[in-house]
């Protein structure tokens, strides 16, 4: 007695273009909620993501600042408002949103983000440089702490990589141009090269443009 054959239909694959800056807490945010989306939607799509470069403050200085007098001198009275939001949006993800430290300089960061790249570890990176810089206090121009975050993911060689300063600065430097020119904030992601969205989306907009993208 002859069996149907069983089929399984391909997944449809969703790249994912993201631009974002290593000190947005909404590109964190952002990421949690694509990270949902993704894991509602495993069974239906492969994921492609990949992470470029923007500094939202190119003479950010290499040795940092205090992280809070930098809001005060940036926002002004606008500081503290925008700090008791964020620490809302953060609990709402489970998450404690830390002040403290230094903020500064991210090109370092964008250049390991670029290494990771190429042993398939970014995604993965930017959730430690994230979690550490904006919960734990980590300072992200710091090198001890990009590499200890490289580890935690399985890159290898980032201390290496990272002590030769013109390492990936092509690299990231041709990133800038090709995918921040165009934006003026971050996060903005641009999926399957046909959905643009700007701005942390909630889960229900990420599922919607999967949708979109995949047809």
């Amino acid at each position: 007695m002859a069996h149907p054959a069983i089929t399984t239909a391909a997944k449809k694959l969703i790249r994912i273009d993201i631009s974002s800056d290593t000190v947005c807490p909404w590109c964190f945010v952002g990421k949690r909620n694509l990270d949902k989306a993704i894991g509602a939607s495993k069974d239906q799509y492969e994921f492609q993501i990949k992470w470029h470069p923007f500094l939202l403050n190119p003479s950010a200085p290499k040795d940092g600042v205090n992280k809070r007098d930098y809001y005060q001198q940036k926002f002004g009275a606008r500081s503290e408002q925008i700090v008791g939001r964020m620490t809302e949006v953060f609990k709402g993800l489970g998450l404690q949103y830390n002040m403290d430290g230094k903020t500064g300089s991210t090109l370092d960061s964008h250049r390991l983000i670029y290494f990771a790249g190429q042993q398939g570890k970014q995604h993965d990176l930017v959730e430690e440089l994230l979690l550490g810089y904006f919960t734990q206090a980590k300072y992200i121009g710091d090198h001890n702490f990009l590499v200890e975050s490289a580890k935690k993911v399985g890159v290898e060689g980032a201390g290496e990589f990272l002590q030769n300063p013109n390492n990936g600065l092509s690299e990231v430097n041709e990133e800038l141009a090709k995918y921040s020119a165009h934006i003026t904030g971050v996060p903005y992601y641009v999926i399957n090269e046909k959905q643009k969205l700007s701005g942390a989306q909630p889960l229900e907009v990420f599922l919607q443009a999967f949708q979109i993208a995949a047809e």
